[in-house]
């Protein structure tokens, strides 16, 4: 009798397990891409050409994409957008032979001579809404949010307490340091539709239940967050962005679904408020254009 129950209680759990993945997921494409994964990969490189190959290592999974439901995971390619010291470099798939998706961009700057700033930020035909996601050094991102703070959501008569949000030098990770040393050659990936590097070979997309815990694993050291720090990168890269006429129709009506019903909860004092919202802001930093 005790190992009948003992039976059920592990089975239990573990449809509670996968009760709580499948809820999580949004139903989104994004839902096959770690933004916190690639960001890891990008610090771990050595140069733009290693960190390609590191995004499309079914051992790292951090991508698990099939836009084209063609059965097989899509190569994602690199391509950097140069601006003297501004890199804008685009995660790309190529859907067919004649349509390209974005899914992200890593948009890079240097900020002192010793210094530089970096953040991810996924493609809102991909995520439903430009998600951004920077390394983690602390504080609070509530200003954004609306959780308090002076944003523009902030209850009057309410005073935080709460640090604001550290932003992490990235000055000493091995790719930032081989784009911005002399002689650097501007990466655009050679590879096209049908067209790979001879060491990659697809492989079939996991489930949802089996990919989320390897994707939760990335988001420790690193925070989502709603302000475009990296301003200029981002200017350099928004007149390229690439979307896809297929990949839009094959999810509109998730992306519509989700930001239908996408909110933000307002935490104050009196309570909680839940106000509809994909609002994202760029912070312009002063004494620089």
């Amino acid at each position: 009798m005790k190992t009948v129950l003992l039976c059920l209680t592990l089975i239990f759990i573990a449809a509670a397990s996968s009760y709580s993945q499948d809820r999580d997921s949004t139903g989104l494409p994004g839902d096959n891409f770690s933004l916190q994964g690639a960001l890891e990969m990008f610090k771990k490189a050595g140069s733009p050409e290693e960190f390609e190959k590191l995004l499309n290592t079914q051992d790292n999974h951090v991508n698990n994409l099939d836009l084209n439901g063609d059965g097989d995971i899509d190569y994602v390619r690199v391509i950097d957008k140069m601006d003297k010291d501004v890199h804008a470099f685009v995660l790309q798939v190529p859907v067919s032979e004649t349509e390209n998706q974005d899914i992200a961009v890593v948009e890079l700057e240097k900020t002192g001579d010793d210094n530089a700033t970096v953040q991810i930020v996924g493609d809102e035909d991909i995520y439903g809404e430009q998600t951004i996601v920077e390394p983690d050094g602390g504080g609070d991102d509530s200003e954004e949010e609306g959780e308090g703070g002076n944003g523009p959501f902030a209850p009057t008569n309410y005073m935080s307490t709460v640090a604001p949000r550290i932003v992490v030098n990235v000055w000493v990770w091995p790719s930032v340091r081989y784009v911005y040393a002399p002689g650097y050659r501007v990466w655009v990936s050679p590879w096209r539709w049908r067209a790979y590097p001879v060491w990659w070979r697809p492989w079939r997309p996991f489930a949802w239940r089996v990919f989320h815990p390897f994707r939760a694993r990335y988001h420790a050291g690193f925070a989502v967050v709603h302000t475009h720090r990296v301003v200029r990168a981002h200017r350099v890269y928004t007149p390229v962005r690439v979307s896809s006429v297929t990949v839009r129709t094959r999810h509109s009506a998730s992306v519509t679904r989700y930001r239908t019903t996408r909110s933000a909860t307002i935490k104050t004092k009196h309570g909680t408020t839940k106000v509809k919202t994909t609002r994202t802001q760029t912070r312009v930093k002063k004494g620089r254009r």
